[in-house]
């Protein structure tokens, strides 16, 4: 078998992945990014956070995404279980920076883009390679083992591993560390339409959030290129599953019968998608890193996808990692505590928007009703749903919620 060695092996193409290979490459490290898709694949995970504008920054991307199709996303709106809708937040109410403002993107391209800087910047990109394990020495990572495109078998060595792999979440399942929350087991069926209304001006690119009459099921609507909108269902696994004899396109349309603003919105449209299916249990990791490893996006974990913030959190933790790596490369120092230095940080945020989630899924709980008593708290929740949770203490908000809703107090 053949070997070879670089300073960081990364497994996963996408916005972690990518955003720590490049930064690592760009400063001056060797990085090998294995992604196991052979061509730009379809991915769920459509709308972006403001927040990604900054690790877009730093990245040098701004210019590109300014220059696709991607619709821009000024805003977020919620639809009750009556139909009546919230006012839109819009996340340029209090912040006229560029950054208040983001993109509706198709994975396949977006994620293409990210590779290709990663590229740009130095690291070599291997797509169709299978990492098939990643390679200890005692209890530190040493390397992986990897099918490449032409299906031979080559262990690479490195000195860090970053596990990017999505929810496939290598190191976190092989080292049986990741832990599963019990009250967020939800899956969802989802599919795209052509023809589809939108809003005009600039809520022609917002994300919708509707909730059907039952409040068993919410669904989100999102505008994306090619007179495209993305359209799913989300609830708990053992109610939109229970009835084993239903196909996924027999359940939307069972869950799509309850939520008449979506009706609405698709009567005049075209389903070109065959309905797909993904099972978005939440989980983390108990740690985000040890010696010669470190975990970023899904890998480590996975929250919900009610506010778009997958694509966020893994491009702030590939940009943490990265920063972690290049530190501890330079100083020799690549243990877990050097590695996973930046797991208080990122965890603060993620368990900011951690809370607003509760908040959602608690039935008696009212976004309007909650504003309406305590309009002081509006640009903390606008801050939670722009991805602000790095650069501004939201955690005010969470006291006056909790009178309103129960509120998780502790990890899982």
């Amino acid at each position: 078998m053949n070997e070879m060695n670089t300073d960081v092996v990364v497994i996963g193409g996408g916005p972690g992945g990518a955003t720590t290979a490049a930064l690592v490459a760009e400063g001056g490290h060797g990085v090998t990014l294995f992604e196991r898709n052979a061509e730009p694949t379809f991915k769920v995970g459509e709308s972006l956070m403001p927040g990604t504008y900054w690790t877009f920054e730093r990245l040098g991307l701004l210019d590109k995404l300014a220059k696709t199709a991607f619709p821009r996303k000024y805003s977020v709106q919620f639809f009750g279980a009556s139909g009546r809708g919230s006012a839109p937040f819009y996340f340029n109410e209090n912040n006229p920076h560029d950054s208040a403002v983001t993109w509706q993107v198709l994975r396949s391209e977006f994620d293409t883009m990210l590779q290709d800087n990663a590229t740009e910047k130095g690291a070599k990109v291997v797509r169709g390679a299978k990492v098939i394990e990643v390679l200890f020495d005692g209890d530190r990572a040493a390397g992986v083992r990897v099918k490449m495109p032409d299906d031979e078998e080559q262990v690479v060595r490195s000195q860090v591993v970053v596990d990017a792999s999505g929810q496939s979440a290598l190191i976190a399942r092989n080292l049986k560390i990741a832990n599963v929350e019990p009250k967020l087991k939800k899956a969802s069926v989802f599919t795209h339409f052509e023809n589809a209304f939108r809003d005009d001006g600039i809520d022609e690119g917002a994300t919708l959030i509707l909730q059907a009459n039952d409040k068993n099921v919410w669904f989100w609507y999102i505008p994306l290129p090619e007179d495209r909108v993305s359209v799913g269902a989300v609830g708990d696994i053992d109610y939109l599953f229970a009835d084993r004899s239903l196909d996924a396109q027999e359940i939307f349309d069972r869950e799509l019968e309850k939520c008449e603003s979506v009706q609405e919105r698709i009567r005049d449209a075209r389903q070109v998608m065959p309905m797909q299916v993904t099972k978005d249990f939440s989980y983390r990791a108990k740690q985000i890193a040890g010696d010669g490893w470190v975990l970023v996006g899904d890998a480590y974990g996975f929250l919900d996808p009610v506010y778009s913030s997958g694509v966020f959190l893994a491009l702030k933790s590939g940009e943490m990692a990265a920063d972690s790596i290049l530190d501890g490369l330079a100083k020799g120092d690549t243990s877990s505590e050097q590695l996973g230095g930046f797991q208080e940080e990122f965890l603060g945020g993620m368990e900011s928007i951690r809370k607003l989630v509760y908040a959602f899924y608690d039935k008696e709980f009212s976004f309007r009703k909650f504003l309406m008593a305590n309009p002081d708290c509006t640009q903390g929740v606008v801050d939670i749903l722009s991805g602000d949770v790095y650069t501004k203490d939201v955690t005010p908000i969470f006291e006056p919620m909790s009178e309103m809703c129960e509120l998780p107090t502790e990890d899982f």
